[in-house]
């Protein structure tokens, strides 16, 4: 059956509508970064670039390195816009978007988000290095979906009754990164963590401006949670979901954070520019 105009809607020229990008623009890695500029940041690395795209905050730029091809695209901030990028990726190389039907034959992207992130624990430092090995949903996003059996269902019924903020309106949801896209960026300065995927920056995250946050105990809960001695380590605003598609959808995803504030201690990197780029370096050499 072919999908409706409405459901799967195409640019003029055949690219997928948010993204503006045709399946022969994307290549089986990609790399996602929330900060449009930091494209070309992960870009300028490449031996060559073959492709510059972009239209709204997605941009997106496909080149070579040491033989490898690679996608780097731009999100922008939130599972939102998460909920736009996996699913028009996924509509690129899995429905024929001639025929408008899904692809019999299945391909499975491998999906890296190099993003910035607060942590929460005091032992974690600036500039640490953060692979998430679970992703925690605050957002809602996943809720929108009716597949779950792919969730950390272990994790969430410790979890839920322990937060105890449904009443609140807030559910969680959790999902784990991809083992063996994992193992790839795996060393000894990487740290391992419980990342929580949030509704926002300010209130969800525990910050007040003029506006008091409806979770006065939401940092101290989050602190002192554990599960098979793992603790919660940091927040973000995109893991969970990019975890949470790429399960459902039969893409492989792993998020590596560059730590940038402690939230406990209340320190900042004093260079936070040249910590992101060392990931971003990292994660380069790791893939290729």
């Amino acid at each position: 059956m072919s999908i409706a105009e409405s459901e799967l809607i195409l640019n003029p020229d055949g690219s997928i509508y948010h993204l503006n990008l045709l399946p022969e623009d994307i290549a089986p890695t990609v790399v996602t970064v929330g900060d449009p500029e930091r494209v070309h940041d992960v870009s300028k690395y490449f031996d060559s670039i073959e492709l510059k795209k972009g239209k709204r905050e997605f941009i997106t730029h496909t080149g070579i390195l040491n033989k490898k091809r690679i996608t780097v695209i731009s999100t922008g901030i939130g599972t939102d816009n998460i909920d736009i990028v996996l699913n028009e990726l996924d509509a690129l190389v899995n429905i024929d978007l001639r025929t408008r039907k899904v692809k019999q034959q299945k391909s499975s992207l491998d999906i890296i988000r190099i993003g910035t992130s607060g942590a929460i624990q005091k032992d974690i430092p600036v500039d640490t290095f953060l692979l998430s090995q679970t992703a925690i949903g605050l957002d809602g996003l996943l809720h929108f979906y009716s597949e779950k059996n792919l969730q950390n269902n272990e994790l969430l019924q410790k979890l839920e009754p322990y937060l105890n903020w449904n009443h609140k309106g807030i559910r969680p949801y959790a999902f784990d990164c991809d083992e063996t896209v994992a193992k790839i960026f795996l060393g000894n300065h990487i740290r391992l963590g419980v990342t929580i995927t949030n509704a926002g920056f300010y209130a969800p995250q525990g910050r007040q401006l003029r506006l008091k946050p409806n979770l006065a105990d939401f940092h101290q809960k989050l602190q002192e949670f554990r599960f098979k001695n793992r603790a919660i380590t940091n927040l973000e605003m995109e893991t969970a979901g990019i975890y949470g598609l790429s399960k459902l959808l039969g893409h492989k995803a792993v998020s590596m954070n560059a730590i940038l504030a402690n939230r406990a201690t209340g320190a900042f990197s004093k260079e936070p520019n040249k910590t992101v780029d060392s990931l971003i370096q990292y994660c380069l050499q790791q893939l290729t």
